[in-house]
């Protein structure tokens, strides 16, 4: 599997809008955003400028399927949260879910030298949730009700693995480690 993590380019802003608008990448996400190409350039004007986040676009065998990123980039208390989708769903494995979450431990833990990586998921994602699980991550609780969208509220999982658990995990995972640029 040649799985790779590029930057995001200006290049791939039409893409990722199509990707970001599709109901079965938003259904689980906080907004259903109306985006324009004007709105692209002005975000991708801020990721290139930002210190506190990343976002890379995945790539199989070169063809793009996904986004992957790392977000609230805190350095004084040493965390971040993270999040993905695989847009093209074709490309969708338990796999591929597996080896993009370790390979995006390590970058967190090895390359930006960070103690704790975070997630939230909504818990009607539970084959998410259990996915994070099944990686290391531990459940640390539930904010109840805390997105409202849609006129419905959702609770929201919340886990993190630390530095120190992943590279005692590490030690008997058998993967694919993918590069991220």
């Amino acid at each position: 599997m040649n799985v790779e993590m590029t930057r995001v380019r200006e290049d791939d802003l039409d893409m990722i809008m199509d990707w970001r608008m599709r109901p079965y990448i938003t259904r689980y996400m906080n907004t259903d955003p109306v985006l324009t190409r004007e709105g692209q350039r002005k975000w991708f004007q801020h990721i290139q400028n930002s210190e506190d986040q990343i976002h890379w676009v995945i790539r199989l065998d070169g063809k793009p399927i996904g986004l992957i990123n790392v977000v609230e980039i805190d350095r004084v208390n040493s965390r971040c949260s993270w999040g993905y989708y695989i847009a093209e769903k074709e490309y969708r494995s338990l796999q591929l879910a597996m080896f993009l979450e370790w390979s995006l431990y390590d970058y967190v833990f090895d390359v930006l030298k960070l103690h704790k990586l975070c997630n939230e998921t909504w818990t009607e994602n539970a084959q998410v949730v259990k996915l994070h699980i099944m990686c290391g991550s531990t459940q640390d609780g539930i904010m109840r009700q805390h997105i409202y969208k849609n006129g419905v509220f959702h609770d929201v999982s919340i886990g993190s693995i630390l530095a120190e658990e992943w590279f005692s995990k590490r030690v008997n995972a058998k993967y694919d480690r993918f590069n991220f640029e």
